[in-house]
Parts: structure tokens; sequence; C-alpha cells
């Protein structure tokens, strides 16, 4: 059974940083690309990042670009989410989620693409 626990969630100010982690169990971590989304309230679940097996391949959603960054650790089975200059707007719950492949493709972007997910936690930036 695949099992994905996300952590690291929390208050900060704006401008501030935290870095989320998952911790992934049940299958070959290192042989699949996995990624992170974030829902507000009210709002769709939205695409923030992802990685390819190899770590060598990332994507970003456009609202997070050149603030966030990705990383994986295989050793680990964790895969982190650095956030940089954070906003308001990026308060939401965070969720980790396993992919279909190894590889990053143009839907790498898209729920349908992720076949685990976490229970998420949440990121709280005040202004």
């Amino acid at each position: 059974q695949v099992r994905l626990v996300e952590s690291g969630g929390g208050l900060v100010q704006a401008g501030g940083s935290l870095r989320l982690s998952c911790a992934a169990s049940g299958r070959t971590f290192s042989s699949y690309a996995m990624g992170w989304f974030r829902q507000a309230p009210g709002k769709e679940r939205e695409f923030v990042s992802a990685i390819d097996w190899s770590g060598s391949n990332t994507n970003y959603g456009d609202s997070v670009k050149g603030r966030f960054t990705i990383s994986r650790d295989d050793a680990r089975n964790t895969v982190y989410l650095q956030m940089n200059s954070l906003k308001p707007e990026d308060t939401a719950v965070y969720y980790c989620a396993g992919g279909r492949g190894p590889v990053l493709t143009a839907s790498s972007n898209s729920r349908g693409e992720y076949v685990y997910w976490g229970q998420g936690t949440q990121v709280t930036v005040s202004s």
C-alpha cells in the first residue's frame, strides 16, 4: 500500500520561508515522478511543481516560479518543496502526489497524472 505523508506546514509571515517534506512508502520511490499541488478555500486544486525520477527535470506553476524549489532524496524516500518569498496568496493546503511513471510529460501539471495523494499540510502566510 502506497502512503504519502506531508509535513512542514505552518504559519509564516509574508516574505518568509518554509520547507515541506513528503515521505513515501509502499513502492519503489526512485522509479516515479513526484508532484506538489495546493488548494485554497473555495478554489480548485492547483499544480505547484513536479520532479522526475532522476531529479534532473523539474517544472513549476507560473505563480511559484523563481520562489519555490522541488527536490528529492531517494535514500530517504522523500520529496521536498522549498518555499521562499512567501506571499499571502500562497496560503493553501499543500498535497504531495505520486506520479504514474518516471518522467515528466506535457500533462505533469494535471491531477490525472498522479495516482497517489497525501492528506495535505496547511500553509498559512500572514500579511
